[in-house]
């Protein structure tokens, strides 16, 4: 199906809801938007799009996506420049991660121009509800999920793909507590953690309560093999600075190969600082902040942006970081990333995509 030449259908709202909303205090994932782009699968293709008020869905008990996991979602932001246009950053690599996951959960990929377009097209007409306030944005959730009403163990053979949009402030609103996960394993080699699969979530949830109840935010993973090697944190990819260089494990089959965790690697190289892509051990990073070495620590994610890790806690002991407002690399890579996606700054890498309204 090409959409260069059709509008998607649109059922409108009546009356928007935007007055519910209080630009100055925006809590994460809380308020949504008034429209959603909705697709469906079936018969071998992706049906007619359209927009419909955002709304609850109908499904039957039997439902194969809540049995059998075939679920998938990407996260991504919406900024408004000086003029007024709607920029995107990176929409495209979103598109081809949310197929990578879908082709690992033996789901069908969707087009870019039902994407693409949609997602367009959803924009304009919320474009009210992206957020003037600095630090908010728009957050865009494309997600897909099997339809089928049967019970059995197979792929399924229709599916829904849905995009809702939500106004959003900070997701993290302090530098955090983390602990090193000694037990549990979020994902071993040749699994799907490399994949926006909803089980990988749900399954990281038990865990992540545990240390929240120790009085830690989040946890950070190591490999399933042997507990040695750090891997990722919740929501976020993970980069240290040690002795003046930005360490970051490299992607694999169980770490996501984060959007923001790649622009952070490229603009760190951008401005002349020492990136290197490599195993992290935990027996590093406690004799590099014995030594004083360990400078800075930050998770990097859709949701966090570079979310400061304060402390890091290991083996019955907590290692304090140095202050988050003497932290030269992330600060300033974190600064030159929100002038790229708010248009204040030339986008050398064609990263923006520009809505115009």
């Amino acid at each position: 199906m090409s959409l260069d030449m059709l509008t998607i259908p649109a059922q409108c709202v009546a009356e928007s809801r935007i007055a519910e909303l209080d630009f100055n205090n925006i809590e994460f994932g809380k308020i949504f938007s008034d429209h959603m782009l909705v697709a469906d699968y079936k018969d071998n293709e992706w049906q007619s799009p359209q927009i419909l008020p955002y709304g609850n869905m109908t499904m039957s008990p039997a439902t194969s996506a809540l049995h059998y996991g075939q679920s998938i979602f990407e996260g991504m932001k919406a900024y408004k420049d000086a003029n007024g246009d709607i920029l995107l950053f990176r929409p495209l690599e979103n598109f081809r991660r949310l197929n990578k996951s879908g082709e690992r959960m033996c789901m069908p990929a969707i087009t870019e121009d039902i994407f693409m377009k949609g997602l367009e097209q959803l924009l304009r007409l919320d474009a009210a509800w992206v957020p003037p306030t600095a630090g908010c944005a728009l957050y865009i959730r494309p997600f897909m999920f099997a339809t089928d009403d049967f019970i059995g163990v197979r792929p399924s053979a229709s599916y829904r793909f849905t995009i809702f949009t939500c106004p959003v402030g900070a997701y993290y609103g302090q530098p955090l507590k983390v602990a090193i996960e000694p037990d549990y394993v979020r994902s071993a080699e040749g699994g799907a953690g490399f994949a926006k699969a909803a089980g990988n979530y749900g399954a990281a949830l038990l865990p992540a309560r545990k240390m929240q109840e120790r009085g830690y935010h989040q946890l950070i993973w190591t490999d399933a093999k042997e507990h040695k090697y750090i891997e990722e944190s919740g929501t976020m990819n993970l980069m240290f600075v040690i002795d003046g260089k930005l360490i970051t494990p490299p992607v694999s089959t169980t770490i996501l190969a984060g959007i923001t965790r790649d622009s952070v690697l490229q603009l760190a190289k951008d401005l002349g600082y020492t990136v290197e892509e490599r195993k992290v051990s935990i027996d590093e990073l406690v004799e590099a902040h014995k030594a004083g070495k360990l400078q800075e620590a930050f998770g990097t994610g859709t949701a966090a942006t570079i979310a400061q890790i304060a402390t890091i806690h290991y083996n019955g002991e907590d290692m304090d970081l140095p202050a988050v407002e003497d932290r030269e690399i992330s600060n300033h890579i974190s600064t030159e990333l929100d002038k790229i996606k708010t248009g204040e700054t030339p986008d050398t890498h064609n990263w923006v995509h520009r809505i115009r309204l």
